[in-house]
């Protein structure tokens, strides 16, 4: 074997072993904290991931419809329709391969759960762990929980509004489409939190809120509250 062969081999099997923060070239690490490790995934139309390994449960938020062929090591290949803004959790661990099969980008937000071994036991009580809510101008959609973790997805209208609610714990909100939106936190006044479709931000807990939309374009986004 040559050295530019040899090379090449150890580059593909370090690319095969490790996880997507180090070696896939489609997942942008965008927040990295105790408690998750959040990626940018795009896939151009007809391109495809490297195979890599997720070692952590995590769920995935994707953004827009797409078509993919998830190939799993060692599985057989499995065609998967997204809808915009669909959530889907994972259990580690696994390494696989996505493949895009639209003339479209495939584009998500993929959120690995640092500690889930210990949160898979979790006792945590949630007021509710699925449930549909009419706003004012918009609609709460408690999805699951997974890990302990509470996943919600909300779609407010222009001027629609998230009534005053308590966070206990730090969440983590993912923009689907694009944000203008005003979060009044009780004691403290209002604060922006204008966010592009993909961008994630990690707040944290003990403090009460609402969120009213003061775009002139209907914003949809997914929370995911920690026990």
């Amino acid at each position: 074997m040559t050295y530019h062969a040899f090379l090449f081999v150890a580059t593909l099997l370090v690319a095969q072993a490790a996880g997507p923060d180090t070696a896939e070239p489609h997942h942008h690490l965008t927040i990295d904290n105790k408690s998750v490790r959040v990626y940018y995934v795009e896939v151009p139309p007809h391109g495809q991931t490297l195979m890599h390994w997720h070692r952590h449960d995590y769920f995935a938020i994707s953004l827009g419809p797409a078509d993919i062929v998830n190939e799993v090591k060692d599985k057989a290949p499995a065609a998967i329709k997204f809808q915009d803004g669909e959530v889907r959790f994972a259990s580690a661990s696994f390494a696989h391969i996505a493949r895009n099969v639209s003339d479209r980008p495939f584009r998500n937000v993929t959120i690995e759960i640092l500690d889930d071994a210990n949160l898979r036991n979790s006792t945590a009580k949630w007021d509710e762990d699925r449930g549909f809510d009419i706003l004012q101008g918009g609609t709460k959609q408690v999805l699951f929980v997974k890990d302990g973790i509470r996943v919600t997805e909300f779609e407010l209208q222009p001027g629609g509004v998230v009534p005053m609610h308590y966070h206990a714990g730090p969440h983590l909100l993912v923009a689907v489409s694009d944000l203008e939106i005003r979060s009044d936190v009780q004691g403290q006044g209002p604060m922006r939190g204008d966010l592009k479709s993909g961008e994630s931000k990690w707040l944290p807990g003990n403090y009460s809120h609402s969120i009213t939309n003061t775009g002139k374009q209907p914003a949809k986004f997914v929370t995911l509250e920690f026990p």
